[in-house]
């Protein structure tokens, strides 16, 4: 992927203070033509810069208070049959994998602790998955954010290094 500029950076910092903000606006705001923004925006998305919208709904809004995370052990040559398993697994919300003693970290989500309890049963009747570990998730310290990053590379871009703290 290419590095952003700081056009890029300025029109994505505006996106997430108010991602409903029109093309027009954003113009006005950042002193660019709106064809210019029309353009940054249609090249940002061929880089996939964007995420589904899908990251922005709450799952405890649809019914599934409570967040978990498994780290689940598995044998490797199956891995990818794991993999697939998983994602047909509607509570399962990401999995990533991971160094250390599990192999993969699952972010679920459930309707309380039984139907956890369910979820953790489908993830351990996968062939392959060898045991799981759960944690529950108590409280959402630090939500998914990505301001401060776009400012620090915005930073980083004026000041024209990575040291600049």
């Amino acid at each position: 992927m290419q590095p952003l500029d700081g056009t890029d950076t300025r029109l994505l910092m505006a996106l997430a203070q108010d991602p409903r903000r029109t093309v027009v606006a954003l113009a006005q705001e950042l002193g660019l033509s709106r064809n210019t923004v029309q353009a940054r925006m249609s090249q940002l998305e061929k880089k996939a810069v964007f995420l589904s919208f899908d990251r922005r709904i709450s799952p405890a809004a649809l019914g599934y208070p409570l967040a978990a995370f498994i780290h689940i052990h598995v044998q490797q040559p199956k891995l990818e049959q794991i993999t697939n398993e998983l994602a047909l697994i509607p509570e399962v919300l990401e999995a990533f994998g991971i160094t250390g003693q599990a192999d993969i970290l699952a972010r679920v989500v459930s309707t309380g602790a039984e139907d956890l309890f369910r979820i953790n049963g489908k993830v351990l009747a996968i062939d392959g998955v060898e045991r799981t570990d759960t944690s529950l998730a108590m409280h959402e310290l630090v939500p998914f954010r990505i301001g401060p990053l776009l400012q620090r590379t915005g930073e980083m871009q004026r000041s024209g290094g990575p040291d600049a703290d």
